[in-house]
């Protein structure tokens, strides 16, 4: 079994999708940022500092989405036709969804994956200065489980 990324001779490649037949792609991914229950509370009635923590998440995660190729090596540069982010506030922590559509020769799960993280960051950085202890650090505030839950392919009949 041979390496996608790398040609026989070990150099590095992006893989050649000009054969393949242009399809419909869609693919979900989602994570969880755990916070305390003061920052949710702070999160659900608009009142952190910085503004409004969930619409500046979605507008990061649709900028990150759009620059995947740019952010991951060999990733190729996709039509990005849709994106869309949602959220779960849970008892622990907020819940990122973020879905992406294309019409291309490749699949949407690296830009699924990018703007989902970029909106889980964009919650840290909006609400660290309430997530921080006395020391500075973050002790109760993780990134997890970040995974593709969705992955949709159906050729486009021509």
């Amino acid at each position: 079994m041979g390496f996608t990324h790398i040609d026989s001779s070990g150099k590095v490649k992006m893989v050649d999708i000009t054969e393949k037949d242009v399809s419909y792609r869609y693919a979900v991914a989602e994570g969880i940022i755990e916070l305390q229950k003061e920052t949710l509370k702070a999160i659900s009635e608009n009142k952190v500092a910085k503004g409004n923590v969930l619409a500046t998440a979605i507008v990061s995660a649709m900028m990150a989405v759009k620059k995947t190729s740019e952010l991951i090596p060999m990733c190729h540069p996709i039509p990005v036709t849709h994106v869309e982010v949602d959220f779960e506030l849970l008892d622990f922590g907020v819940k990122a969804i973020c879905s992406v559509k294309t019409t291309s020769r490749t699949g949407v799960e690296m830009e699924a994956l990018v703007g989902v993280s970029h909106a889980l960051l964009t919650i840290w950085d909006m609400v660290k200065s309430l997530e921080k202890d006395e020391t500075g650090n973050y002790p109760h505030t993780r990134i997890k489980e970040i995974k593709v839950v969705k992955k949709k392919k159906t050729e486009i009949n021509e």
